[in-house]
């Protein structure tokens, strides 16, 4: 069975073969954790200990978590996804949202301190992963410090009943990347291995973060970043929780493969799109995973 990648964040791109690892993480299997990132446990611990708070809210309040752009509010339990609902932020990069979704929610001031502090320091951790992602090939400076952040914090509702069936369905995430904070005690989710065709247990390992590639990643590096399919499934009758970071796009929108990714050896495989129009497209079809991306072909 495939092992998940652990990449210490501190030698990433001051050690050759650790850059080497996390460049092939990226290409092979699309997802990879980290570590030496920066986090304090207690800042993790209090984060999740305010969004179980704001999930206990009544179901008015949280609808009052409405959408910025298509996909980016409160997400209700649905026909589709009957065991998940989730709170989202847009865009968690910019401060002042931040504190309009803590406003919108009434979120009591110890979640909004909570809320605050790891949107700042997860915005910092994920554009440090995505330069040494770009740095691993070949592309050194490349600016993430402006692209939006979403911010979708996640509960299962998980039963007896349930043991067994689909938390979320298999799909790729849209953006460049996404960074994990996963439930520490519930596992659940699985990511497909390319090389077997076959889907794989992501264990939880406290302490650590999840990065998996998205499909804006594998359009923009001219197909070698590995856009990678996952699920949720239902293991345990506990709610289970987690915290996604997505870095979607340029904040002009626009993304093209960088020249340096294109030759006569590697022609563009990708045209240039818009990402809003992409994540509509995505949304409004209903498209498997890697349909979407297929029509962007160049």
């Amino acid at each position: 069975m495939v092992e998940i990648p652990v990449i210490d964040l501190r030698l990433a791109g001051a050690a050759p073969e650790e850059s080497a690892r996390l460049r092939d993480a990226c290409e092979r299997l699309g997802c990879f954790r980290v570590f030496g990132h920066g986090v304090p446990a207690a800042l993790q611990a209090d984060m999740k200990a305010a969004l179980r708070a704001l999930f206990d809210l009544p179901d008015d309040a949280k609808r009052r978590n409405t959408e910025i752009i298509a996909g980016s509010g409160y997400v209700p339990p649905s026909a589709a996804n009957p065991l998940y609902e989730a709170f989202g932020l847009w865009d968690a990069a910019v401060p002042a949202d931040v504190d309009a979704f803590c406003a919108r929610l009434d979120a009591p001031p110890h979640a909004r301190e909570a809320v605050k502090s790891y949107a700042e320091k997860m915005h910092e951790l994920i554009v440090d992963v995505a330069g040494k992602v770009a740095a691993s090939l070949g592309l050194e400076g490349h600016p993430f410090q402006d692209w939006p952040c979403q911010f979708r914090m996640n509960r299962y509702n998980y039963t007896e009943d349930t043991v067994g069936s689909s938390g979320v369905q298999i799909h790729t995430d849209s953006g460049f990347l996404t960074v994990l904070q996963e439930d520490d005690c519930v596992g659940g989710l699985e990511v497909l291995d390319p090389a077997a065709g076959e889907f794989v247990p992501v264990d939880p390992f406290p302490g650590s973060f999840l990065v998996n590639i998205g499909d804006v990643g594998t359009a923009w590096s001219n197909g070698r970043l590995h856009s990678v399919k996952h699920r949720v499934q239902c293991v345990a009758a506990v709610p289970r929780i987690s915290i996604a970071m997505f870095l979607l796009a340029p904040k002009d929108d626009r993304v093209c493969t960088p020249e340096a990714f294109v030759d006569a050896d590697h022609p563009r495989r990708y045209r240039a799109f818009n990402y809003d129009e992409y994540r509509k497209l995505r949304l409004s079809t209903g498209e498997r995973a890697g349909e979407a991306l297929a029509r962007m072909a160049a």
